[in-house]
């Protein structure tokens, strides 16, 4: 997928797609490039154009689904077991937000 992104930069910059360009990216990206993958996604684009896969894209709709009701024949959960998810809850969250600092 990084090389996918590499080209998609270099493409964002104006910069012509070809194998020196996305080693180049992909080396300060800290990648070691695979010579046989940035050949075969180098042919491969060359016969792409790239504005309108972007555009066509991004222009598909979002399908939005909305979640069913629950049925009123389920038990409420009991509240300390309510209160247990919540604090299960609270300490993920919590050390997801270490990871974001």
């Amino acid at each position: 997928m990084e090389y996918v992104y590499a080209a998609l930069l270099l493409h964002k910059a104006g910069k012509q797609i070809n194998e020196e360009n996305l080693k180049k990216v992909l080396t300060a990206a800290g990648i070691d490039p695979d010579e046989v993958r940035v050949k075969s996604l180098v042919a491969a684009i060359s016969e792409v154009n790239i504005d309108e896969v972007l555009k066509s894209a991004t222009a598909m709709p979002v399908a939005v689904t909305a979640a069913a009701p629950a049925p009123a024949a389920v038990e409420a959960k009991p509240a300390e077991e309510k209160k247990e998810e919540k604090k299960e809850e609270e300490e993920a969250l919590a050390g997801l937000s270490a990871l974001f600092g």
